[in-house]
């Protein structure tokens, strides 16, 4: 049977890796996928630097549209990263009837509707695993594993960069700008991480999750984010003594008037597996009407890792090259006229318990203010701790772990307490989540 030509765009840390496990793992490949899945053109940024790790009978050239237009061509995979050029060189390949596979997850986060669309007019295929989680097959699993289950909600710890700063700082009580630093030094970080620290890699790949869990369309724009550059070492270092440790968390839950989808440090049971999840390891806790809550972990990045999971795609896409369009795994799990309208909630809409830490006048009476604001707004007090502050013998810290409360009424509550003369700046607001 005639082998599958595939067109690489990007020869780069991921490009790399994925060549070297096609060619060293050929044989084992092409028995899976019933015939030899061969890379025959790349299009590289630098053609010395590629040549290398290309060795002989691949075709190098610096235009990458010259590889998506190649009537040889069977499978285009895009991993040269970021919106523009990837997204026209997407469509295009799309428009000349070849399939996709792409480890981009902003391109999908933002553009997969209408990629999607113009793949199943064109009767191609786009296969995206590595663009969430990197060697974990998670969009396998939700997509094709749990079709017999009701997703009722689901949480990942999806940006490895923001693992490994929050494992240190808990670890070594660092400052976030100190183990950010060392981030960057280890490569863990890149040189501009506001991606990562501010939660918009994650929020890319959790609205990749969202969409696949419950058949909703991308809805990228409508999340919730907040990063983890303002979290202050002593809040890692109380949540541990409540029993608790602070994840960057992706969370999307169904609710019968539409889906939550939100990124945020969190507050997780120590007890939690996830919880235990350290270092630049990924997570993602499925939780499916009849089969409970499932656990996916490995290594969310790195060469080989993200190209085990292009590679999968590659062999997926060969075996149902020739399958009736209308008989293959639809790209977001649900058949494309039964995407669900859900919209994406308000966040004011929201129930979380939360965390509160304030800094208070040490003096009577204070407390009780506190409590009545909260009381007002319907809140409740599930625990408490006090401790003195370093900046003062008259300040305290006092941290109030609450029950659950609508998101719009814990932001009245905290506007009314940072308006207290006996408060000293901001309340400090991180979520909770159980899952139970």
């Amino acid at each position: 049977m005639k082998a599958i030509q595939v067109g690489l765009l990007g020869l780069g840390t991921v490009g790399g890796g994925t060549l070297t496990v096609l060619r060293r793992n050929a044989e084992e490949i092409a028995r899976r996928a019933g015939r030899e899945i061969c890379v025959t053109h790349a299009a590289v940024r630098n053609l010395d630097k590629a040549q290398a790790l290309a060795g002989q009978g691949l075709v190098l050239t610096t235009d990458s549209f010259a590889v998506v237009n190649n009537p040889s061509i069977d499978i285009v995979v895009e991993l040269i990263g970021g919106i523009n050029p990837a997204r026209e060189l997407v469509m295009q390949a799309i428009a000349n009837g070849k399939h996709v596979v792409t480890a981009n997850k902003a391109l999908i986060a933002k553009h997969g509707n209408e990629i999607f669309a113009a793949a199943q007019a064109m009767g191609v295929m786009v296969a995206f695993e590595a663009a969430v989680a990197g060697g974990i097959p998670v969009i396998k699993a939700i997509r094709e594993g749990l079709a017999g289950n009701r997703i009722e909600w689901l949480c990942g710890i999806i940006n490895g960069t923001c693992n490994f700063i929050l494992s240190e700082m808990r670890d070594k009580g660092a400052a976030f700008a100190d183990v950010l630093r060392e981030a960057q030094a280890k490569g863990y970080a890149e040189a501009d991480p506001t991606f990562d620290i501010e939660g918009i890699d994650a929020a890319h790949k959790l609205t990749i999750l969202s969409a696949i869990a419950f058949g909703v369309p991308m809805q990228f724009d409508a999340a919730h984010i907040e990063g983890i550059s303002k979290l202050a070492a002593e809040d890692i270092a109380f949540a541990e003594q409540l029993g608790y440790r602070i994840k960057l968390l992706g969370i999307s839950k169904r609710h019968a008037n539409g889906i939550e989808l939100r990124v945020h440090p969190t507050l997780i049971p120590a007890k939690r597996l996830i919880a235990n999840v350290e270092g630049v390891m990924n997570a993602v806790l499925v939780k499916g009407d009849a089969v409970g809550p499932t656990l996916y972990y490995g290594a969310g990045a790195g060469s080989e890792p993200t190209a085990s999971a292009v590679v999968a795609d590659l062999v997926d896409v060969t075996r149902l090259i020739t399958a009736d369009p209308h008989h293959r795994v639809p790209h977001l799990a649900f058949q494309p006229d039964q995407l669900s309208p859900l919209p994406v909630l308000p966040m004011v809409e929201t129930e979380t318990a939360c965390y509160l830490r304030m800094r208070a006048m040490d003096r009577p009476g204070v407390l009780a203010e506190v409590t009545r604001i909260l009381s007002e707004q319907g809140i409740s007090i599930d625990a408490m701790i006090q401790k003195p502050c370093a900046e003062g013998e008259n300040l305290a810290n006092v941290v109030l772990l609450t029950h659950l409360a609508r998101e719009g009424a814990v932001d009245v509550a905290i506007a009314n307490i940072e308006a207290l003369e006996a408060i000293s700046g901001k309340v400090t607001r991180l979520r909770m989540e159980s899952l139970a």
